[in-house]
């Protein structure tokens, strides 16, 4: 039951990675413009990602830190505080965006707008929060996400040419629209290599107790887990270039992304579509919202848990509740969540060198991670890792400019 339970953290995760609303809405413009070119994109992504999440778990089980709180111990608070700044930036965007992706999915199902629900998910995942523990989280979010399996079946019941999927899976360049193709291969990153998903999974398996006993499971969590979230986001990608390229439709409003799953699914198509798009997003706002309560606790050396009672713990549930005020506030300005969303995720590109770089240091520091350092191989990840973030931050904001229009 507790190797059950760890797996079901990777999985969580990997939801909360690939299938909320940022993962969506990338993969399906993808498909929806360059057909199959973009798989790539998401394949090194998951690549990066599979072996940062298997350190952020060894870095816990082994240490007994997460990364926040190992950074600001290792490399002290003013190299910590920095990045933090503005991953809470960041994490209201997203969770701004996550809500969103809920209500769409409500939308979809009762025609009544996205502001009039803004409210009252924000108020539902505060009570899943508050009132719930880590472990029921995880396991319901993971249970319920299996639903996204409907775009795998969806895809493959379209019969899509095997041969030009697998040539997507290797980089190329574009025939046209170049800065449209960098800006969604730049979002695709963003949306794949969260820096939440680091703070999220090292304080879970904390709070669940891993020790080195626990370092086998862990590989096994970080490769499903992640592995899980990135086939269901290649199907998304798969289901739109079937769908949306060939009648030239782009995304420009999730409406157009619903429509992904019909001609496979019939009648059953947009509400699937919906139940996918409102349980992942629900599981990723609790993810990101809790994951900066861990970040930020960790770096002001509060007390924090989600496994304890709230008035315990008075800080860090307060900034959770906080987050989630934020981010549900973002919907009731008007603000398109899909802009919204792609907004965040360029921005998350952008801040991702800062994320990246101290896995170098602490991974290789035999006080904290005695003989279980990094070898050659994840070294290797993590500075490519961090030279292809530095690049991707310097173009991003010029992407933006010509590309995300």
């Amino acid at each position: 039951m507790k190797k059950f339970l760890q797996i079901a953290l990777g999985i969580l995760t990997g939801i909360g990675g690939f299938l909320e609303v940022g993962s969506v809405a990338t993969a399906a413009e993808a498909g929806a413009s360059f057909r199959y070119s973009l798989l790539w994109a998401i394949a090194l992504g998951t690549i990066c990602l599979i072996f940062l999440i298997e350190m952020t778990g060894r870095l816990a089980a082994v240490s007994k830190h997460a990364v926040a709180d190992a950074v600001r111990e290792r490399l002290g608070f003013p190299f910590a505080v920095i990045p933090r700044v503005a991953e809470i930036v960041v994490n209201i965007m997203v969770i701004g965006a996550e809500i969103g992706g809920v209500s769409l999915a409500l939308k979809f199902m009762t025609g009544i707008e996205v502001r009039v629900w803004a409210i009252p998910v924000t108020l539902l995942i505060w009570l899943a929060i508050w009132a719930g523990t880590l472990n029921a989280i995880e396991d319901t979010t993971s249970l319920l996400g299996l639903v996204a399996i409907a775009f795998v079946i969806a895809a493959v019941k379209m019969h899509p040419d095997l041969h030009a999927v697998l040539r997507g899976l290797i980089p190329s360049a574009p025939h046209q629209d170049a800065a449209h193709y960098w800006y969604i291969a730049v979002g695709i990153l963003g949306a794949t290599i969260s820096p939440y998903m680091f703070h999220f999974y090292g304080s879970g398996a904390i709070e669940d107790k891993w020790n080195e006993d626990s370092l086998g499971a862990n590989r096994v969590t970080a490769g499903l887990g992640m592995s899980f979230g990135a086939v269901m986001s290649m199907a998304v990608l798969v289901c739109a270039a079937l769908v949306l390229a060939p009648r030239n439709i782009e995304v420009a409003r999730y409406e157009q992304a619903a429509l992904v799953m019909i001609p496979a699914l019939g009648r059953w198509g947009l509400p699937l579509f919906a139940a996918t798009l409102g349980v992942c997003c629900f599981g990723a706002a609790m993810e990101v919202s809790l994951a900066t309560a861990f970040m930020l606790a960790q770096t002001l050396g509060w007390n924090w848990g989600e496994n304890k009672k709230p008035d315990k713990e008075a800080r860090f549930a307060m900034t959770y509740v906080v987050m989630l005020l934020l981010g549900g506030s973002l919907l009731l300005t008007g603000i398109d969540p899909l802009k919204l969303t792609m907004y965040a995720m360029a921005l998350t590109a952008v801040i991702l060198p800062l994320i990246a770089l101290p896995f170098i240091v602490l991974l290789n520091d035999k006080t904290y991670m005695r003989e279980h350092t990094n070898g050659p191989i994840g070294n290797t990840v993590v500075i490519v890792t961090i030279v292809m973030a530095s690049l991707v931050a310097l173009v991003t904001i010029p992407l933006e400019i010509m590309g995300g229009g």
